[in-house]
């Protein structure tokens, strides 16, 4: 048998399935289309859903796929074992109601033994213990001996998700031979051992379970089946694990190459390998999907990820950050299954540079904050850090809470473990009450979802503002709360919903808002509030009838708000021109991150790592409104993805394109692919201005600008409250700023001469207090009350008397309104011989209804409660007793 490669062996599936009549579509993104249940695409028939159900029409009956897929349910065992990892290609081939068992069962043996060319002795079947017909094929069809056919239960060999389609499988194991043996029991299919391999498994969905442990038989029988391109590429190259075939090994070995390690020479170094070796695979691929590192959601994966390796590279003695170079051996090894990885390389290399180099100041900051938890348990006497610190540090910070723990080992402390997992829990469950109900779909229930998806609507919008076309569905009202209804009339003042076959309405997509207009009859008239796209292409017009009565049936005028459309042009023509200045000006990382286009003004969100200066916002928008002075003719071309792809259009993240796109061109300047509607040439836009630019999460920035007439009103904005300013200075706008730096400058004045008077003040409240010093075991303790007294006050006055008593303690609470503010300073011979304000100010605080801390030579703190400012200032001295010694 030939060894084939990975690349060979996807290309071969996706061939062969072709040859039987299946429609090879691209891998969709990792990122879930209309799909609430879950944050990364985990299987291959994940992102097929929608077809299975009817929800939509597929492009054929038969199709197949080699889908990306993440699955991080068992993150914490990857690199611990060769097994387990977060990144895999699932290699599937589907029906949707047209072939069923018999075809599915001989095409995988097929594929198998005649174009892999596995022994078939070597091959084991399995089926679902009550699945008579599909033992009957493997058995009188396949000519599989029947003690080679193996039935399992539900357990293994019924696939379910709660409600929904179900049904029995058919997997398929193949033996790897005795070497691979993990002990004496593993003899057959279904052990826990590594001898026998699942590498096919052919799911039947014939059922409809109705939640309930109910099952009726489909109309609609469907095909799902999957084989791990991994686990297949492991039985055709003979090798250990998915770490040693051949596009894994070429990443795994330049892992260990930057390492200066060897793989197999010492344990905690391959699983940190292993972590690496998985963990980029996965980053890479998340990001080249758009996905970027946040606190929450997907990005939270990710996140995780890079982390995770970063701190394994830290354990390796890699020097300096390493994953974004390691990402262009993904890409290498990937990029003939997977072109978008190449296109995506500099986007990819600036994220995982960014994301390292932050992580690195993150280590260091929780170990700052880890030995500040050090001193106060050496301080105290305690030996287990407390679990909410610990999870703080993990939660919070980034820190890992391997290394928490073995910090804290070295300094011979440990964490509460259980406390640690109880914050996890909490958190867990936190977010799980969170996560939407949601349906088989992964999105909530509504009359839209229960609509034939066979009747569609056709957008006439891209040239004509009014159509005639003829009401085909109504809805009522659908709301978080109300599925709506299908009905055959809306009256006046009814809310609901229009479908008719045709429509000039835009529905709101690729970040530009639906249309708003008037739907009339000759009975009735309904003013459309927005428009939105719902399943099977259907155009959703959203409103209410203002008079009259509207039918299914009905012939009817549609009319778009012009107005409101042709600012929503401008705007979005003006996001295209922003986006390319912005490539321009900051450089090719910046990827859109997200955009909104309506009437008022434009949003775009973008990949960037730091705020843009006055100077690059400037430089952009200057850019912008001279491709608006050139009145460039703005054109859209229908293509197919490979031909737009080579115009050098660019495509966004996550989105989900068809067979034939628009690509929309201002000249050279810019080319997108585009569904929306733009300007007819650049000129229309008449003028672009940015009014804010904003971090809104890591690495991503936002920008929110205006165009056409509403930029002309911002300025008409801008100078009413000149002139509002001008009024209130008592001058002309022309002398506005002198007059104000004037006032400054009177205003700084002032305020010195307050603070000088202040000083006077506090200092006359403090009397001669270095003469009331105690003596508390050698240090010379100041302790008072003072009046009226701030921070910065208090502060002065310490550093005052230190100078004038030296060795000393000096302890002042100022009374301000029933509020008190504590300061406490410490010498630093007062420090050697054991005194903390940190730890003072945080007991005296307790008495005045307050909490603070700080360092051992000077703290500070706050409470509400001034009628205790005696006790605090006397526990303050009674602690200093116990500290000096």
């Amino acid at each position: 048998m030939e060894k084939y490669g990975v690349n060979q062996l996807r290309k071969m599936f996706l061939e062969y399935m072709e040859s039987k009549g299946h429609l090879a579509m691209k891998s969709f993104s990792l990122v879930p289309h209309n799909d609430n249940s879950i944050l990364l695409i985990n299987a291959g028939m994940t992102p097929l859903k929608p077809y299975f159900t009817g929800a939509e029409v597929p492009p054929r009956k038969r199709v197949t796929t080699c889908q990306k897929c993440i699955r991080t349910g068992d993150i914490d065992n990857v690199g611990h074992t060769a097994r387990h990892g977060t990144f895999f290609e699932m290699l599937g081939n589907f029906s949707f109601g047209d072939y069923f068992k018999r075809e599915a069962i001989h095409w995988t043996w097929e594929f198998l033994t005649e174009v892999v060319g596995l022994d078939p002795d070597r091959l084991y079947p399995s089926v679902y213990l009550d699945d008579e017909e599909a033992l009957a094929i493997w058995r009188d069809e396949i000519g599989i001996p029947e003690n080679r056919i193996y039935k399992f239960g539900k357990e293994d060999n019924f696939w379910e998700h709660g409600a929904g389609p179900c049904g029995p499988c058919s997997e398929v194991y193949y033996d790897r031979g005795e070497k691979y043996m993990t002990d004496e029991n593993d003899t057959e299919p279904g052990s826990d051992g590594d001898r026998f391999m699942e590498i096919w498994n052919d799911v039947f969905t014939q059922f409809e379970n109705d939640g309930k442990g109910n099952y009726t038989t489909l109309k609609q029988k469907n095909i799902d089946t999957g084989m791990g391109l991994e686990r297949l590429a492991v039985a055709v190259q003979d090798v250990d694990s998915m770490f040693d075939i051949d596009t894994i090994l070429e990443l795994r070995e330049k892992v260990c190459e930057i390492a200066n390690k060897k793989y197999h020479e010492n344990l905690a170094d391959d699983v940190d390998i292993r972590k690496i070796t998985d963990h980029i695979r996965s980053a890479t691929f998340m990001i080249s999907d758009g996905i970027t590192p946040s606190n929450e959601g997907r990005g939270y994966v990710l996140r995780r990820l890079i982390r995770r390796a970063a701190m394994a590279g830290r354990r390796l003695g890699i020097p300096g950050d390493f994953m974004a170079d390691l990402s262009y051996t993904v890409i290498k090894t990937s990029k003939d299954g997977y072109p978008e990885l190449e296109e995506k390389k500099v986007f990819i290399h600036s994220v995982l540079e960014s994301e390292e180099a932050a992580f690195g100041k993150t280590i260091d900051q929780g170990i700052k904050i880890l030995n500040g938890y050090i001193a106060e348990m050496q301080e105290s006497g305690e030996t287990v850090l407390s679990g909410d610190k610990a999870f703080e540090l993990y939660d919070t910070y980034g820190f890992p809470a391997d290394l928490t723990k073995d910090i804290l080992k070295d300094k011979g402390l440990s964490s509460d473990e259980e406390g640690f997992a109880a914050a996890m829990q909490e958190q867990r469950d936190r977010a799980r009450g969170a996560r939407k109900t949601t349906n088989y779909s992964g999105k909530e229930l509504t009359v839209y979802d229960k609509l034939d998806p066979a009747i569609t609507s056709e957008f006439t919008g891209y040239d004509r503002m009014e159509d005639d076309s003829e009401v085909v569905i109504l809805t009522t009202e659908v709301t978080d709360d109300n599925p709506g209804e299908s009905v055959l009339a809306l009256v006046e003042g009814d809310k609901g919903t229009v479908i008719t076959e045709k429509s000039p309405f835009y529905a709101n997509m690729g970040g530009q808002i639906g249309d708003k207009g008037i739907i009339a009859t000759s009975e009735g008239t309904f003013r459309v509030e927005d428009t939105q796209p719902i399943g099977g292409g259907k155009i959703a017009h959203i409103g209410t009838v203002s008079e009259g009565v509207i039918k299914v049936g009905d012939s009817v005028h549609l009319s778009v708000n012009e107005d409101g459309r042709h600012d929503t042009e401008k705007n979005h023509s003006g996001t295209h021109l922003l986006q390319k200045a912005l490539k321009l000006t900051l450089g090719e990382h910046v990827e859109q991150k997200g955009s909104f286009v309506s009437p008022d003004r434009l949003r775009f969100d973008f990949v960037h790592f730091k705020p843009m200066t006055a100077e690059e916002i400037k430089a952009v928008e200057d850019l912008v409104n001279e491709k608006i002075r050139e009145r460039i003719a703005v054109r859209t071309d229908v293509m197919s993805i490979d031909e737009a792809k080579k115009t050098g259009a660019m495509a966004l993240f996550g989105e989900k394109y068809g067979e034939k796109v628009r690509v929309v061109s201002m000249g050279d300047f810019s080319k997108e692919f585009c569904g929306g509607t733009h300007v007819g040439n650049t000129g229309e836009i008449q003028a672009f201005k940015i009014v804010s630019e904003t971090g809104i999460a890591a690495g991503v920035r936002r920008i929110e600008a205006l165009t056409g007439n509403n930029v002309f009103e911002y300025y008409r904005g801008v100078e009413a409250a000149l002139d509002e300013v001008a009024s209130i200075l008592r001058t002309s706008r022309t002398d506005v700023i002198g007059h104000a730096e004037k006032l400054m400058e009177r205003n700084r004045q002032l305020a010195s001469e307050v603070e000088s008077l202040k000083a006077k003040a506090a200092q006359a409240s403090l009397g001669d207090a270095a003469s009331e010093a105690i003596d508390v075991k050698g240090v010379k303790v100041v302790a008072k009350k003072l009046a009226n007294v701030d921070v910065n006050g208090l502060r002065d006055l310490g550093d005052s008397l230190k100078e004038k008593l030296g060795d000393c303690v000096i302890v002042l609470a100022s009374d301000n309104g029933g509020k008190v503010n504590l300061m406490v300073m410490a010498s630093d011979s007062a420090v050697k011989m054991g005194a903390h304000a940190g730890n003072l100010v945080r007991e005296a605080a307790k008495l005045v209804g307050g909490g603070g801390g700080g360092r051992p030579n000077m703290a500070q703190a706050g409470g509400k409660d001034a009628s205790g400012i005696d006790k605090a200032l006397a526990r303050a001295v009674e602690v200093l007793s116990g500290q000096v010694k």
